[in-house]
């Protein structure tokens, strides 16, 4: 069985390597990019199992990146974590409206990103309402 692979495309490169370090407890291949573009060309050619996802990154932000995933039928279902300084409840909301599949403020708990990340794996990994495993 392969390893799940998480991209995480923050142009922090301190935050890229502490998710990094916190998820290899995962036992996970991590990707990193700067941005949303890259994040983009890498979702092109690699199969991946969640994203986190900045939202405030140069070249191409984040909300645009999500757009753009969510408009591609091999990337629209994909499990995305916004991980962002934007904290206003709009910014939230709007994000969630776009198909983000969880939303995280930084500052941010480690420990309970990791949970939320977990939790998205898990389920990613359950067959869907009504859907027969293949």
């Amino acid at each position: 069985m392969s390893k799940l692979k998480i991209l995480v495309a923050d142009d922090d490169r301190m935050l890229r390597a502490l998710l990094s370090h916190k998820l290899k407890a995962l036992d996970c291949e991590i990707i990193q990019t700067e941005n949303g573009k890259e994040a983009l060309d890498v979702l092109d050619n690699v199969s991946i199992d969640l994203v986190i996802l900045d939202g405030m990154m140069p070249v191409m932000d984040g909300t645009e990146a999500l757009q753009r995933m969510r408009a591609n039928p091999k990337t629209a279902n994909l499990p995305v974590i916004m991980l962002t300084a934007r904290r206003r409840e709009e910014d939230a909301v709007m994000a969630l409206e776009m198909g983000a599949t969880d939303y995280i403020s930084k500052p941010f708990n480690p420990d309970e990103l990791m949970i939320r990340i977990r939790r998205w794996l898990t389920e990613a990994d359950e067959p869907q309402y009504g859907a027969a495993r293949t």
